[in-house]
């Protein structure tokens, strides 16, 4: 009986080797594993980040331009009383009256210089200039006094508006043919 002992703790000894080799090469696999997911989660992880610092750019942006152009609704209701002055302005200048001339004037840039402050500039435009139908407004062609009009702009009817960097109200003008 004696000798059986041996034989069983040898046998346990070659099963736990066993176990230890098939072990392992399983904790290997496991650990493959684990860090494969942890790579995986890694990615998610700075995606989301990633995404998530965009969303907060986006939305900063976004809430800077409403700032920007919270007034546009009042200022662009505002734009025909700019015409309007600029209109009596002229009208006016032509009389020689020179009291009700600068009453008008005083009020018409007070008006601007108002505007002026909540981003309003007027589109600098001239006859002669270069027509560009992304920021001009063409309201009728005519026969083109000489041939260097052609093509470009003759006269301007109305006044273009930007408020910021917006073009709320396109310059209207008359083109040469």
């Amino acid at each position: 009986m004696g000798k059986t002992k041996p034989k069983k703790e040898e046998k346990a000894k070659i099963s736990e080797e066993n176990q230890q080799e098939v072990e392992a090469p399983n904790n290997i696999d496991i650990e493959a594993k684990l860090n494969e997911e942890l790579a995986k989660e890694k990615d998610k992880f700075m995606r989301l980040f990633a995404e998530f610092e965009n969303y907060k750019k986006r939305t900063n942006k976004e809430r800077l331009e409403l700032f920007k152009t919270a007034g546009q609704d009042v200022i662009q209701s505002l734009l025909p009383v700019l015409d309007d002055f600029d209109r009596a302005y002229a009208e006016i200048s032509k009389t020689g009256d020179n009291d009700l001339l600068k009453g008008v004037e005083l009020i018409k840039n007070k008006l601007n210089n108002t505007l002026k402050t909540k981003g309003l500039e007027p589109v600098e435009l001239s006859a002669g200039d270069d027509f560009n139908a992304d920021i001009h407004e063409a309201i009728t062609q005519i026969p083109a006094p000489s041939e260097d009009l052609k093509g470009k702009i003759v006269d301007v009817v109305e006044k273009g508006y930007k408020l910021g960097e917006r073009v709320i109200r396109f310059p209207k003008v008359v083109i040469g043919q």
